[in-house]
């Protein structure tokens, strides 16, 4: 688009005149595709999800980037739990829990999307996870799972219908 619409044109009339000045210059004659019908049908979906999914595949935006806000806090949350072990140092687990939790509390006095909560992450239980995998790199052995002291405990969901308050 080169030009200003005209005053006084009304819109579709300058984009039909646009588009057909551009097809008289042969603009349009070698398009790869062309008699093909576009593969644009979605699996059960309507036309606009089908679109921004495949919009967002071509130019490579993480699906995660899609969600609402709360969901993707609880995803970082997932995450930061199961990258905790990586980090540098108890600093570092520090200040990524702090920001995330900054971020949540942010979210909590501005809640835009589906009303879902988003807990906050627990520095305590982080820093624990972190010295956790840090300990069989220590000892040079990963903890035995036949010794019941040294297994890990099994993960208990938290369900937020059963909590008493």
């Amino acid at each position: 688009m080169t030009e200003r619409k005209p005053a006084g044109m009304r819109f579709e009339s300058w984009i039909d005149r646009q588009v057909r000045e551009a097809e008289e210059r042969g603009m349009f004659k070698d398009l790869p595709g062309r008699g093909k019908p576009l593969n644009i049908r979605p699996d059960g979906g309507d036309y606009g999800q089908a679109w921004a999914r495949d919009y967002a595949l071509r130019e490579g935006v993480p699906a995660e980037e899609m969600l609402p806000t709360p969901l993707r806090l609880r995803r970082e949350a997932e995450r930061l739990e199961a990258e905790v072990g990586a980090m540098a140092s108890e600093a570092d687990v520090l200040e990524a829990v702090s920001d995330l939790n900054r971020r949540i509390v942010d979210w909590r006095k501005m809640p835009d999307g589906p009303p879902v909560h988003v807990r906050l992450v627990s520095k305590d239980a982080m820093l624990e996870a972190w010295r956790a995998a840090r300990r069989p790199r220590a000892a040079g052995a990963s903890p035995s799972v036949e010794d019941p002291e040294k297994a890990p405990a099994p993960r208990r969901s938290w369900l937020p219908w059963r909590r008493s308050r």
